[in-house]
């Protein structure tokens, strides 16, 4: 499935094509003072705060006859907001709105692409009156910024964020929602050999679709298989076991231990099973972690358990053991299931639903600042040297997991604990889940430090 896109629009000489150099990171699009040096739609792969799309560079729109160089100029940027899920309509902040403006503004204002107002030229102060003169385009709220230089970035993304998010697709499949209850839950069983993952999945789907046995790592590819619970659509994928890496001496179990980092990084949930009668190892912490440090939801089943040994003390333990190995990740699911009996499966799955949702949870943005507010005010931030660190806002920049950017002055400066102090909050407060959570810092640069250092 292709990227979300999005295209810059304006006359010419606004700063289009510095805008795209920035977001692309590099210089692909000639810039130059004289207007009219782009002429075709240029395209490339955007980044802006974590945020990816693809970006179309347009040529300055131009009052022409069609069938002139500058009409046909003028085609392709039409053709290129209809394609586009959001227009940038770039004016200059310095020179104010002109009657091309205005003109090109009553064209996107009855087209159906959203569009984002941004005055370009903003830097310091200079371009305010050209931004609150944009208002007068009837597109909404414009944003000012300052491609050469980089200012406005942070606006920009927010302004963005609702039209370019998207999930990527995976090995080319088509984009699923996670909100539609026809949406497989893409759920991957790992864990150390012989722990009962083929007999765990021969059992969900109700027949010996997997070859199981007392032998260590017979399965050695990663096996999709598509079923149904409860009349919900599930993904199941069976793994070959991990063990460790100093034992990984085979060529091809190498390649199956590939495979099933694959499967974790293409599965939503993951269930790492363990062996009631080995209890919790080392090596089930470090799978863990690294189903963790992928991002990927985490619950943790102990197999076997119908012939377990003193099942109280045994869940125990592997609880308290986990609260102190997977220490930034509290409250992991711990279920106990029969692969053999089928005892536990169902609320196996019932949890890898929940904790899918959460994964895939949205804050809406007032409710998100609220919070933060109240957690800034409630711990604020240390002021390491006598300076203040200012937290401005934050957003919510992705799902799956959920990943969060928070904006201030001198946010490198912040403490490991007061970063942990904000996601623990964030968990317990926002209801998130014990899933993993994404949380980033962005510093706003001062505009005026630059002429204060001079």
């Amino acid at each position: 499935m292709s990227q979300p896109t999005v295209a810059i629009v304006g006359r010419p000489n606004v700063g289009k094509s510095t805008l795209f150099n920035r977001l692309v990171g590099k210089r692909l699009a000639l810039v130059d003072d004289r207007p009219g040096v782009t002429r075709d739609r240029r395209e490339g792969e955007a980044r802006l705060l974590g945020l990816d799309f693809r970006i179309i560079d347009t040529a300055g729109f131009e009052d022409e006859d069609p069938a002139s160089l500058p009409g046909r100029m003028r085609q392709q940027t039409e053709a290129a907001v209809r394609e586009a899920d959001v227009a940038l309509f770039l004016i200059d902040a310095r020179a104010g709105l002109t009657s091309l403006d205005e003109e090109i503004g009553r064209w996107l204002r009855a087209e159906s692409t959203p569009v984002v107002v941004v005055a370009n030229k903003a830097e310091g102060r200079s371009g305010e009156a050209g931004r609150l003169e944009a208002y007068k385009l009837g597109l909404g709220d414009p944003i000012a910024i300052s491609a050469e230089h980089g200012e406005g970035m942070a606006d920009l993304f927010d302004l963005l964020l609702p039209h370019v998010e998207r999930e990527d697709a995976i090995e080319g499949e088509a984009l699923e929602d996670p909100d539609d209850p026809m949406a497989p839950l893409k759920l991957a069983i790992v864990g150390r050999p012989n722990a009962g993952k083929s007999t765990l999945v021969n059992t969900m789907v109700g027949e010996e679709r997997m070859i199981t046995g007392p032998e260590a790592g017979i399965t050695r590819d990663s096996i999709s298989l598509e079923w149904v619970w409860e009349g919900r659509p599930v993904r199941l994928i069976d793994t070959a076991g991990l063990r460790k890496r100093a034992k990984v001496e085979d060529k091809l179990e190498r390649l199956s231990v590939a495979d099933t980092q694959r499967a974790i990084d293409f599965a939503e949930v993951v269930v790492l099973l363990l062996d009631a009668t080995r209890g919790l190892e080392v090596q089930d912490l470090k799978i863990a972690n690294r189903v963790i440090e992928e991002g990927r939801a985490l619950l943790i089943a102990v197999n076997k358990w119908d012939v377990a040994e003193g099942g109280s003390s045994l869940f125990n333990g592997i609880k308290g053991a986990l609260a102190e190995g997977l220490a930034q990740l509290k409250d992991v699911p711990l279920l106990t299931v029969s692969a053999r009996t089928g005892k536990g499966i169902d609320m196996l799955l019932k949890v890898g639903f929940e904790l899918r949702d959460s994964w895939s949870k949205r804050i809406a943005t007032g409710e998100l600042n609220r919070w933060f507010e109240q957690a800034v005010e409630t711990n604020p931030p240390p002021a390491p040297g006598g300076k203040r660190i200012k937290l401005r806002y934050i957003t919510q920049a992705n799902t799956r997991p959920p990943t969060f950017v928070v904006f201030g002055s001198r946010t490198d400066e912040l403490p490991e604990s007061y970063r942990r102090y904000l996601l623990n909050a964030m968990r317990r407060d926002l209801k998130l889940g014990p899933v993993p959570l994404r949380l980033n810092f962005r510093s706003s640069r001062n505009p005026f430090d630059d002429k204060n250092a001079r």
